[in-house]
Formats: structure tokens, C-alpha cells, sequence
């Protein structure tokens, strides 16, 4: 996906000074321009959300926590199959080793062949199931593919694909076994949410919507089984194993919700790594779910080395991710997950 921020200094210190960033991955549009190419980047406002502000100090069931050390080890298990772009061997490696690794959880495939400029390629989203004791569901989702376009380097996506998706296994971890008190939580391990904007190797161009495939085929299909009437809280995670975390707000994300989430880092002493900027991310996951009426919160840190260096790169490498930044945000979407379920 193409994210485009514009980072503006301010101007009593120096005069017009702008510093873009261009990634490949997330489009991050502004708000009030027609062009879908840079979003000004500004500090988070304070909490507005009645909503959010009534739960604060609300939450249900036992407080949970990442195990940080299993989730790094998933992390290498998943690279050690290399570059993971749909078609590959990579790929279908990583679906074996999620089912092994949710093997005594409730499993779903949701398979599909998906028609790209590149043919016609198959597909599967993973959705594993924890039921709880309230009717109405949380989802908690990542991509599991590596960047297409990328396919004849070495690039490995560390954080861009890697990182979450062992987090979601980390967080299934802590779900299973249990009673859970409030709502069931869903795991959906995205396919195809990389852009596949043609054949030729080194075309890097983003296009929509040859991209997000994965999640607009499960928004589609769960629409149709009413499931997305069910989903009181929709959180995707994306590139939040940075050394260096610093989780954007996301304007396009439903208001009260990401709310909530900067409420369950203040509550965990972790609020320096969220939302210390505004972004617009016109290019994710969550968006399918958003058009049917999903509440949605995309945790993503887009600033991924100087000026995106490391995104969209072969840099893009396990020294440049740390189990810290899992640890952090694993905890924070549990508790969140707290409070949506004490949410009246």
C-alpha cells in the first residue's frame, strides 16, 4: 500500500518547512484536499468521546498480559520461512504452522481464489474462535503476507507481517482455556492484504483495490452471515514491532474506540507510545469492516525508520523490532478488550 504523511515544523521555530514521507503500503490522505497523497500530521487531541470518557473507569474479567518471550519466538519461527507473498511457499507454510500452532482452538478457513492483474491466485483468511459468555464478538486481526512486488529480494517483513501475527498468536495464548467473561474474540489472520499491482518484479505502484483482498472478501462474507451486525470492537494491528514505537492515531478509525485504546494505555503507564500524532489511513485492513458499520481501531505505527526508510524494504529485519513493542501493545489491546466488554 502507498501511505504519504506530511510532517509540518512548527513555525516559530523555522519557516515552511516540510518533511514527506512516502511509504508503500498505507495511503494516508488529508482531510480537507481532494488529493489522495500526503495527510498533515497533527498532536492528538484530547479525549471527546462521551462514550469512551463513560467507560474509563470500567472494565470486565481478569486482567491479562502478553507473554512477550513466546511471542518473540513465534516471530523467528515465522520468518525462518522466508519471503511469504501470496503463491509462494512461504505462504502456505505460514497457514500450516498457524493451524499447529491453534490446533486445540475452534479454526475456520475462509478460502477463496482472488483475481489480480497478476491472475487469478488463491487465497485463505485463518479466523480462530474463543467463545465468551455475552453475545456479540471482538475481533482482533493482522496480514500474514509479505509484499508482492518485493517477491525477488529478501525482503522477510519482520514487522510488516511478521510481528503481528505472532502477536495474535501470543494474544490467542492468553484466550485460551479459559471462560471468558464478556464477548467472544476472533482471531482473523488476514491473506492478500498487500498490493498486487502487476506481474513484472520491481513495480511497486499501489492500487485499489488490487489490495486488501483478504479482508474485503471476510467483510463481504460476514456480512452475508450477520456477523458484522455481532462485532462490538474491531482491532487490527500493523507494524507494531518498531524498536522505536510510536502508534499514530487513525482519523479514518471509528473515534470512540480508538479512544478507548489511548484510555487502556494510560492505565497500563504506556501512553507515550500512542497517539502523539494524527494520521488518515485510507489503505488497511479495517476499512472493508468500517464500510458495513464496524467499530474500527487501526493500531499502527507507520514511522518506521527515518522517513519510512525501513518500510517496503529489505531492511525490514528482525533487529529492527523488539519484544518491548509487543509486550506494549499486546497489553493494551487486552485491556481494551476489558473495557469494550464493560462498555454498558
Amino acid at each position: 500500500m502507498n501511505a504519504c504523511r506530511t510532517w509540518s515544523s512548527l513555525a516559530a521555530i523555522c519557516l515552511s518547512v516540510v518533511l514527506v514521507s512516502c511509504d508503500h503500503n498505507r495511503t494516508a490522505v488529508a482531510s480537507n484536499s481532494n488529493e489522495a497523497t500526503a495527510s498533515a500530521t497533527q498532536p492528538s487531541a484530547p479525549l471527546q468521546s462521551p462514550v469512551a470518557q463513560t467507560v474509563a473507569a470500567q472494565s470486565a474479567g481478569p486482567v491479562m498480559h502478553v507473554d512477550s518471550a513466546r511471542a518473540w519466538q513465534y516471530v523467528k519461527d515465522i520468518l525462518a520461512f522466508g519471503p511469504r507473498w501470496d503463491g509462494s511457499k512461504g505462504q502456505e507454510k505460514v497457514g500450516e504452522y498457524l493451524h499447529t500452532r491453534l490446533k486445540s482452538d475452534q479454526v475456520e478457513d475462509d478460502s477463496f481464489v482472488a483475481e489480480t492483474p497478476a491472475g487469478k491466485i488463491p487465497m485463505r483468511n485463518i479466523v480462530a474462535k474463543f467463545p465468551g459468555s455475552k453475545d456479540g464478538i471482538i475481533v482482533m486481526g493482522s496480514h500474514i503476507d509479505t509484499n508482492y512486488p518485493l517477491r525477488k529480494t529478501s525482503f522477510a517483513g519482520a514487522n510488516d507481517g511478521a510481528a503481528t501475527t505472532a502477536l495474535l498468536l501470543a494474544l490467542g495464548d492468553q484466550l485460551r482455556g479459559k471462560k471468558l467473561e464478556g464477548y467472544s474474540v476472533w482471531l482473523a489472520f488476514f491473506d492478500g492484504e498487500e498490493s498486487i499491482p502487476s506481474a513484472r518484479p520491481g513495480d511497486l505502484r499501489w492500487s485499489d483495490p488490487d489490495s486488501l483482498y483478504g479482508s474485503r472478501h471476510l467483510a463481504q462474507k460476514w456480512q452475508q452471515d450477520g456477523s458484522n451486525k455481532k462485532i462490538k470492537a474491531f482491532f487490527l494491528l500493523d507494524m507494531i514491532g518498531d524498536k522505536d514505537l510510536n502508534v499514530q492515531r487513525d482519523s479514518n478509525s471509528t473515534p470512540w474506540l480508538e479512544d478507548l485504546v489511548l484510555q487502556a494505555s494510560q492505565r497500563l503507564g504506556y501512553q507515550s507510545y500512542f497517539f502523539g500524532f494524527t494520521t488518515t489511513i485510507s489503505g488497511d485492513d479495517h476499512l472493508p469492516f468500517k464500510e458495513f458499520g464496524v467499530p474500527v481501531a487501526d493500531i499502527i505505527d507507520l514511522d518506521y525508520g527515518f522517513n519510512g526508510a525501513f518500510h517496503h524494504s529489505v531492511e525490514d529485519t528482525i533487529d529492527k523490532i523488539s519484544p518491548k513493542s509487543l509486550q506494549v501493545v499486546g497489553d493494551v489491546v487486552l485491556e481494551a478488550i476489558r473495557m469494550v466488554n464493560a462498555k454498558p
